[in-house]
């Protein structure tokens, strides 16, 4: 029996040695062929729709720059990404960098949301579910921080005033959090707070004799600004979260108040506070140094919760400012509130720049008590008198939402090439149209009057309001030709007479209801 068992072993293994074999060299090497080889440039992976999936699996962690060929942006983005990828390389292999153009891949940018270019976003375990955004890193030292920070511990234990003293002068910024003890919420609200603040140093202490050192008895985070504390905010369990602490400490990033221009608008648009205050003043005026002090002196207060910039109106590179806000030279000094999200703006209603009104007007809308300030055109003379009919905001809403007509809308800019390119074409349908009694085609400069029942969408965009009972907005998206405008407005009105019949009167109503709507598009500065 024994002898049976020793030559049956090396027959099983004679077997599957000899199964093995049965799968022939060239087989093996069609299965691998048929992955997708992944380049690199510059330390970073080359990705397409084709080799993500492959990308995700091979890779502990991957960090992925989602951009468009033609970006700007995205270019000097790649710079920065590729520096980093290249530090990292030695350092930390399992950490890895991918850049992928998706321009035409409409796909992939529904999947993972893109809407602005570039786009970065942290992968781990292979899983295209929920990646981590990382949102205003621009610089390659910011980018290693950032995923070390994703990867290991986000805050330095100091264990003595020496290690204190080290994080607090190794940059012009740092954040300490002194603690009782290490193990609670606000403890891990600072640390996930330090996963998403890259641009400067994080330490943590439960020290007694630390804290005694800066005189902390509670549970504190403590900003830093050139070694010297600038911010002591006193942490409570529940009572802060992770977006507060990071909208506060980035704003210590900028100045209390700060100048727009090319260099600082990206970085006022990276902090993530999205009610901003303007002043619009010349800062060559003899009023200028007080009415600056006022603003600074009121910017204290609201750190965190309302940005504080400033607008010099002799610089002619911030026209596009002026006109977003609809400030002439005549209005200066004007300040305006704007909340990011919804594009909404307020006017302070006091006329003196003074620390008084400026922190009314601040409180005031913080509390939702704010009047909502919307601009418009008069209504020229004769507005109606051309094919394309002429709308401002005072008329806007007596006409699209006349629930007997159906009004083609062009919404333009002026300075645009590209509207005013289409303007002839607009033209000729207005004269297509203008025997039309129930067609209206009609222009609105959207740079002088504030419509905030239509979102804003890149200019020119279009809107067809079709007659009947019901509020409805149609958006346009197909060409911008004749025949394109002209099939578009055929379809649409012939779906509209099937649906049911219109109100014969042919009246203009007074009484007109708007159908107000939370908007969460800007236009860009």
């Amino acid at each position: 029996m024994k002898t049976h068992q020793v030559f049956f072993l090396p027959l099983l293994f004679l077997t599957g040695f000899l199964a093995a074999d049965s799968i022939s060299p060239n087989e093996t090497k069609l299965k691998k062929a048929k992955l997708p080889k992944i380049k690199k440039e510059n330390s970073v992976l080359l990705l397409k729709k084709s080799n993500f999936d492959r990308a995700l699996k091979e890779t502990k962690y991957l960090l992925v720059e989602f951009y468009v060929s033609l970006s700007q942006s995205s270019q000097n983005l790649s710079e920065e990404f590729a520096e980093a990828a290249r530090q990292l390389k030695k350092e930390a292999p399992r950490i890895q960098f991918g850049k992928i153009d998706v321009t035409h891949q409409h796909d992939l940018r529904k999947e993972f949301n893109i809407r602005e270019f570039p786009t970065v976003k942290f992968f781990v375990d292979g899983s295209r579910e929920d990646p981590i955004d990382c949102k205003g890193v621009r610089q390659a030292s910011a980018f290693i921080t950032w995923v070390k920070r994703r990867t290991g511990p986000s805050a330095v234990l100091i264990n003595s005033t020496d290690q204190a003293e080290a994080i607090i002068h190794a940059d012009d910024l740092a954040v300490i959090g002194f603690f009782k003890e290490l193990h609670n919420d606000s403890v891990e609200v600072f640390c996930e707070t330090a996963r998403d603040v890259p641009e400067m140093p994080f330490g943590m202490t439960a020290s007694k004799d630390v804290c005694a050192n800066y005189g902390i008895e509670k549970n504190t985070l403590v900003v830093f600004k050139k070694g010297k504390p600038v911010h002591n905010e006193v942490l409570e369990d529940g009572r802060q979260n992770k977006l507060d602490l990071t909208r506060l400490i980035k704003t210590f990033t900028l100045d209390l108040v700060t100048e727009y221009n090319l260099e600082t608008s990206v970085k006022i648009f990276d902090v993530p506070v999205e009610n901003h205050i303007l002043l619009f003043t010349p800062t060559n005026s003899e009023t200028f140094n007080v009415i600056y002090e006022n603003y600074k002196s009121a910017a204290a207060e609201f750190r965190g919760k309302i940005m504080f910039v400033l607008v010099d109106t002799n610089e002619t590179r911030n026209g596009r400012v002026f006109e977003y806000f609809r400030i002439r030279e005549v209005d200066v000094p004007a300040v305006r509130i704007l909340n990011l999200t919804s594009d909404a703006k307020y006017k302070m209603p006091a006329d003196e720049v003074t620390v008084k009104n400026l922190k009314e007007f601040c409180q005031s809308y913080l509390n939702g008590r704010a009047k909502l300030h919307l601009s418009s055109e008069e209504i020229p003379e004769d507005w109606d008198k051309m094919p394309v009919k002429v709308l401002v905001g005072k008329n806007f809403n007596k006409i699209v939402f006349n629930k007997t007509l159906t009004v083609f809308v062009m919404f333009y800019a002026p300075w645009s090439y590209d509207c005013r390119k289409l303007l002839p074409i607009w033209d000729k349908l207005g004269e297509q149209y203008e025997s039309r009694k129930d067609i209206i085609i009609a222009k609105i400069d959207v740079t002088a009057n504030d419509i905030m029942s239509v979102g804003l969408d890149r200019y020119p965009f279009f809107r067809l309001f079709p007659a009947g009972p019901d509020y409805q907005e149609v958006a346009y998206a197909g060409k911008h030709t004749l025949e394109a405008f002209s099939e578009f407005l055929e379809e649409q009105s012939m779906t509209k007479a099937e649906a049911g019949e219109k109100d014969p009167s042919g009246e203009i109503k007074e009484d007109l209801s708007q159908k107000e709507t939370v908007r969460t598009e800007k236009e860009e500065l």
